[in-house]
Order: structure tokens, then C-alpha cells, then sequence
């Protein structure tokens, strides 16, 4: 079941079913009127929508209230973006990915130890940059408001390049602490302004498949950095430098490289760039705004009442939750791949080799998850799959005896590592579930926070005394995928139970009762009575 108006309404997943709510809206006769609707989530009908689109997209480049085009035409258009500008994106999410990966493969190359501390200081470094890199995960989505997403991503990447290679200049712990505080920093802003660029190129139908590319290939990034350690942390000696010193050069340097070419092929507009002929060009802007004619409203600033809206939403909050509780498990395990890997008997090289097969397995379950999850409009049961998988996992990993035979324990962590991530499907989930378009964006930042924030406590579950299998640690894991499945299976049944509710309260009204609702109500969004959750 998908989140809808049961009236008709210009949020996404909508549909009409009250013929006389038409002619209330058409009532209003003030573009203003439609105008401010739209931007609370209120009841608009189909049959203005287009209207509505031509009030407010009179302003954006490209759009011509007048264009027709055929299916044809419009796939090709998706086909292009999806093959001249999406790649480019991607690209960029791999770059940060591997630079985000590759601190637990230097770990596992001694930095610690070369540097003249141990995992109490890499777990305390851990937690300090999920807190700078959540703050500064709300920065993003401000900067590619005020100065454009296709400079803000590249302006991001050149900028957490320097601080890359600034990793081969770390003397000490303080230095340490340094250069991961000012990676978060920098790296904190680029999602959201990846998900304001992408937003403003496809239709939320077209989205969600997008977006499970963007963080699947972010898979793709943790396996290929494995395979490039490998390789990386073999010049250990050259130049009088450490295997991992190269590791975060060669990085930086790839990174920087990647930023400048950035700044050239990312187009600003559907209407400046070579991609397209003109008539390509405003066919592509047009058909997002007719689509969801509140997408104008992305240049709006949030305001403090669309954040208090957000913060006491009940239902955001099961998002945060479950994204609090089920990804807690990545950071303590991401941390120490390889070095897990290594203490079962492979040599470092070997080690960094052998984390890359999970990370593409993971890719492709997530990938097959998520368009499962979307051909059956079902989420709940998806994610409770999915943290279920992860739990056997690490039952597995915290029972089976130290002496095993080290291919069995790697197929273990093989296991754990194929799990279908849930992530990009809660996000999508929790978009659905947010309206008007002003708490949408609040949630989404804050979804965004939560999933880099829970490192803050993920990164002291495993200590250095419980190394190196870290069997306490992967009990405390256990314990937060327990609660995980029951915070999917409970969350699941109480929007079943809000949408039985409220449906119970709309039969009973009568025909005129539900026209003076849709005529009269006050109610916003996803609080409305004829709104109905994605189950």
C-alpha cells in the first residue's frame, strides 16, 4: 500500500475520488489560493493541477506551459540524464565512499600503532566525526540553495581531497583528531546537495530507483577501495613513508582530480548544457514541475514551523528510530573489516582483498530488496527481512568458536556483509510519508544526520580488550538488532492502525460531511484525514 490522498492532491501518490472537491477548489478563483495550498500539502484537484503548474513554474528555465511531447520523447530525456548526467553523480558518491572507507584500511596497515595509539583513540576519533559530519550534513542542502548544487558538490570534493591528503602529515593522536574532524566537516554537505541536484532533474516517480544507485554504488566504492588498499599498502617504504601515507595521497589526489572534472560536466540546468537540444531541454524542465509543481518551492527556505511540524511528527520519528537502531552494526564492523579479517589469519594485502566480494553481494541484494520492495509497494516486512538477515549474521559471528577454520569464519563476515541494506529504502519510505513539502525536507536532513550520528555511541562497541574477535561487542550488536526487528514490525502496524482508523472515521461521514472536510479543514499533510501511509 503507498501513502495517497484519498482525495485528490498534488503530493505525490494521489488519486481523486471526490468529484465535488473540484468545483470547491475551483471555488477559490485565486492563483494565490492554489499557491498556498499546494505549499501545505492542502487539497488541490487534478484538474487544476496543471494550472497550478503554470502559476508556478512561469519562473524556472525552460518551462513552457504550452509544450506537448510524446512517451518517446520523454524516455529519451530520462535516458540521457540517466547516461550523461547520472553517471557523473555517481561518480562522485564512489569518491566519497572510498574516501570514507579508506581509515579502516589504513587501520589495518598499523596506523594506530605507528602513530603511538590504539583503538581507544580510533573509536573516540570514530564518534567525534559522526557528530561534525551530522551537524554539518543540514549545511549541504543550504549551500546548493544559495549557490547551486553542480558548484557546491565539486566545491565539497576539492575540499575534503586537501584534508585527504593532509592524513600523510599526521604525527600524532591530536593530529589525528584533526584531520577526521575536518574530513566531516567537509564531507558532511555533499548528500544533500546530491539529493537537491537529483531532485531537480527527475520526478519523484523516477527517484527512488536513482537513489538506491546512488548509495548501491557507494557498495560498489567499499569494494574496489578494498581491492586499491591492497595494491596501495605494498609501496610501504617508498619515499620513507608508510603504506597507509600513500594510501590517503594517492586518494586525495584522485579525489582533487575528480572535483575539477566535476565542475565542467555537471550542468547547472537542464537549459545550459549540451546534453540537449532546446526543445529536449524544456521538455525536461517542464515535465518535472507538471509532475509536482511544488519542486518550485525547493529555492524556499525551511522555516522554524516547518521544523517544530517535523520534530513532533510521530511518524518521522519511526524513521529516525529504526535508522538509529539498524545501522548501528556498519560502524564498529566497517571500522574494523579488514583488521577483523586479518586477526582469523590472513596477511593485511590479503585481508583488504577479502572485504570486497560482501560489499558487491550487498549491492546487488540490496539492488534486487529495493526494486521488490517497490514493485509491491511494501516496505515494513521488507525491512524486517533485512535486519533478520543481519541478525543470524552476527549470532553467527558472536557463537562460532575462535579455532574455526579461517575460510569459515570469512564466509561468516561474507555473510553479514551481503545483507540488503536497508538505507535508501527507509529514505524513500520516509519521503512518502512527510507532507507538506517543507516537513519533507526537514525529514530528510534529519534521517540523513541520524545515519551518521548513531556513530557517535556505534563507535565505542568494540573496545580494545575485547579484541580481536570483539564477542562482547557483537553481543551488544545482537541486542540492537533485536530491537531493530521489532521497531520494523511495530512501526509497520501502527501506521496500519492510523490508516484503519482514519479510514473507519472517513466511511463514516456522509458525502456532504466529507466535501465540507475537503472544503473547510484545517488539518495539513500527512495529518489529514484523507491521507493514507505506505504500509
Amino acid at each position: 500500500m503507498s501513502s495517497k490522498f484519498l482525495s485528490s492532491d498534488v503530493e505525490r501518490h494521489q488519486r481523486p475520488v471526490e468529484d465535488g472537491s473540484a468545483a470547491q477548489s475551483e471555488k477559490s478563483g485565486s492563483d494565490v489560493d492554489l499557491v498556498s495550498a499546494v505549499a501545505k500539502g492542502g487539497h488541490i484537484d487534478d484538474s487544476i493541477v496543471e494550472k497550478l503548474a503554470d502559476e508556478l513554474g512561469k519562473d524556472v528555465p525552460g518551462y513552457d506551459p504550452s509544450l506537448e511531447w510524446t512517451e518517446a520523447e520523454e524516455n529519451k530525456i530520462v535516458w540521457l540524464l540517466d547516461t550523461r548526467i547520472m553517471p557523473w553523480v555517481l561518480l562522485s558518491t564512489f569518491i566519497l565512499n572510498v574516501d570514507r572507507t579508506n581509515i579502516s584500511n589504513a587501520i589495518s596497515d598499523n596506523l594506530p600503532a605507528n602513530l603511538g595509539f590504539d583503538n581507544t583513540v580510533v573509536n573516540n576519533a570514530t564518534s567525534v566525526y559522526a557528530v561534525f559530519f551530522s551537524l554539518f550534513t543540514f549545511s549541504g542542502a543550504v549551500l546548493a540553495k544559495k549557490f547551486g548544487p553542480h558548484r557546491v558538490i565539486p566545491g565539497l570534493m576539492f575540499a575534503w581531497g586537501l584534508v585527504t591528503l593532509a592524513h600523510a602529515l599526521i604525527k600524532d593522536a591530536l593530529g589525528y583528531y584533526f584531520v577526521r574532524i575536518f574530513i566531516a566537516i567537509t564531507e558532511g554537505g555533499v548528500i544533500p546537495a546530491t539529493l537537491v541536484y537529483l531532485g531537480g532533474y527527475y520526478k519523484s516517480t523516477e527517484l527512488a530507483t536513482r537513489l538506491s544507485w546512488f548509495w548501491g554504488v557507494q557498495s560498489v566504492a567499499s569494494a574496489i577501495s578494498g581491492l586499491m588498499s591492497a595494491a596501495i599498502l605494498k609501496m610501504s617504504g617508498i619515499g620513507g613513508l608508510y603504506g597507509w601515507k600513500w594510501l590517503f595521497i594517492l586518494d586525495g589526489i584522485l579525489t582533487v582530480v575528480v572535483a575539477f572534472l566535476l565542475v565542467a560536466v555537471l550542468p547547472a540546468h537542464s537549459t545550459k548544457t549540451i546534453i540537449f537540444n532546446d526543445r529536449e531541454a524544456k521538455i525536461a524542465a517542464t515535465r518535472v514541475i507538471r509532475e509536482d509543481p511544488v519542486k518550485k518551492y525547493y529555492e524556499q527556505t525551511v522555516r522554524w514551523s516547518d521544523v517544530y511540524a517535523a520534530f513532533i511528527d510521530s511518524r518521522l520519528w519511526g524513521h529516525l528510530i529504526i535508522t538509529l537502531l539498524g545501522l548501528t552494526a556498519l560502524t564498529p564492523l566497517g571500522t574494523y573489516l579488514p583488521t577483523l579479517i586479518k586477526s582469523f589469519g590472513f596477511n593485511v594485502y590479503i585481508s583488504n582483498v577479502l572485504t570486497a566480494p560482501g560489499y558487491i553481494l550487498g549491492f546487488i541484494s540490496m539492488t534486487i530488496m529495493t526494486t521488490h520492495s517497490d514493485k509491491t509497494r511494501e516496505r515494513g516486512y521488507h525491512g524486517v527481512f533485512s535486519a533478520s538477515w543481519l541478525l543470524l549474521g552476527f549470532i553467527l559471528l558472536r557463537v562460532v568458536p575462535d579455532n574455526t577454520n579461517k575460510y569459515a569464519l570469512w564466509a561468516v563476515l561474507l555473510f553479514i556483509y551481503s545483507w540488503p541494506m536497508t538505507h535508501p529504502m527507509n529514505i524513500s519510505w520516509m519521503t512518502e510519508h512527510m507532507a507538506p513539502l517543507g516537513k519533507r525536507t526537514v525529514g530528510s536532513a534529519a534521517i540523513i544526520a541520524s545515519a551518521n550520528i548513531y556513530a557517535v555511541y556505534a563507535g565505542q562497541i568494540y573496545q580494545q580488550n575485547d579484541a580481536p574477535r570483539y564477542h562482547n561487542g557483537n553481543l551488544i550488536i545482537i541486542g540492537f538488532l533485536l530491537a531493530t526487528v521489532v521497531a520494523w514490525l511495530v512501526f509497520r502496524k501502527y501506521l496500519e492502525w492510523i490508516n484503519n482508523t482514519r479510514q473507519a472515521k472517513w466511511d463514516a461521514l456522509s458525502e456532504k460531511e466529507k466535501e465540507n472536510y475537503l472544503a473547510t479543514t484545517t488539518d495539513v499533510g500527512n495529518d489529514r484525514l484523507d491521507f493514507r501511509f505506505t504500509l
